[in-house]
């Protein structure tokens, strides 16, 4: 039997740090059961959704914590009676709303208010040391604090840039250089990571399994790219959860589709579920024109497929709504023009919002 029945631990989580990981263990340990509740403002960048799933990531293995979130944005006022009973009451409905029971027996918290939320909840007020790490340094410098989060938190907010094209376009160069780049900047940079195309490796092994065919002689399956779609997205995540706070791919899941569609044409699908990919900054689309073909050994020669497949990237990014940039051009020029692309959304991305303040909250 633990000391406590059902813990509390409230907060915007805006983002989570290693501090509030640390702080839902130390709950964790003394508690039979913990809830975790997230409550999120609009003038917040991060969306509440994000938070929650962040933090039931990072704390899958506790099996006696559940983590909620409910939008919230009655004022902070430790000093308003009023403000105390909105709050409280958004509080009760989210726990209530995730399956948490209704009666607390203490609330963890390491700020002054702590004793006062206590006992609005009629539960022990349970203080715990406040960890020299707060959202507020991370959002004021989150290249700088970027070890401060947990892997989950950090493939979250990890800049994505997706470089895509036809075959001999200059995607793997574009990619490799971009990556190069970046990490040049040094510090946490230098762990800049590229995710390599997944596609070729299984395209030499199916190839090993066809003795006897030419290259544009390989029988293609829908499993096939089910296979590299999922396998792509999962080198994705580990990179992400690894890497800098950019991350460049040399293509993804969802381009996958694309060559669906190059290799089995009408009977090509949509809409399967690894083209869902996670938030892209930006794709970039290397054009076909200005490049020469280079036969690597593995590719098919067809000069006009390459301009198809041009089009056909513009059209299914632009329907499914992703923001995308052609590059044209000598090679040089395109990852200037790259760079200048990625850098002012790379800014936007380090941004946050500022969140409600009030009497009693930093």
């Amino acid at each position: 039997m633990s000391e406590f029945g059902h813990g509390l631990f409230i907060g915007k989580f805006y983002p989570p740090h290693r501090g509030h990981h640390a702080a839902v263990t130390v709950a964790a340990d003394r508690c039979d059961r913990v809830s975790v509740l997230v409550m999120a403002a609009a003038p917040e960048t991060v969306p509440l959704a994000d938070r929650v799933a962040w933090l039931r990531a990072t704390h899958a293995a506790q099996t006696n914590v559940t983590v909620a979130g409910i939008p919230c944005d009655a004022p902070l006022d430790v000093t308003d009676e009023r403000v105390w009973a909105a709050q409280v009451a958004a509080m009760r409905v989210g726990l209530r709303a995730a399956g948490c029971p209704a009666d607390v027996d203490a609330v963890f918290c390491g700020d002054d208010y702590g004793d006062e939320l206590a006992r609005w909840f009629d539960a022990e007020s349970v203080r715990i040391t406040r960890s020299p790490v707060s959202a507020s340094a991370v959002r004021r410098d989150l290249a700088g604090r970027w070890l401060e989060l947990a892997p989950a938190t950090r493939a979250g907010l990890t800049t994505r840039v997706v470089v895509v094209g036809a075959e001999s376009t200059g995607t793997t160069t574009v990619a490799a250089q971009l990556q190069q780049h970046y990490a040049a900047r040094g510090g946490i940079w230098a762990t800049t990571r590229n995710v390599e195309e997944y596609g070729r490796e299984y395209t030499s092994a199916l190839w090993d399994r066809q003795p006897g065919r030419e290259i544009d002689e390989l029988v293609w399956q829908h499993a096939d790219f089910d296979a590299i779609g999922t396998e792509q997205s999962r080198r994705e995540e580990i990179a992400a959860r690894d890497g800098s706070p950019i991350l460049i791919c040399d293509t993804d899941a969802f381009a996958t589709a694309v060559w669906e569609r190059r290799y089995l044409g009408p009977a090509a699908r949509s809409g399967q579920p690894w083209t869902r990919v996670p938030h892209r900054a930006v794709y970039l689309l290397t054009d076909h024109t200005d490049v020469p073909w280079h036969d690597d050994g593995m590719r098919e020669g067809d000069l006009d497929m390459r301009a198809a497949m041009t089009g056909w990237f513009t059209d299914a990014l632009t329907a499914a709504g992703h923001s995308w940039v052609l590059l044209t051009g000598s090679l040089p020029e395109r990852l200037e023009l790259a760079v200048r692309t990625v850098d002012p959304l790379l800014d936007l991305s380090m941004r946050f919002g500022e969140p409600l303040h009030g009497p009693g909250f930093e």
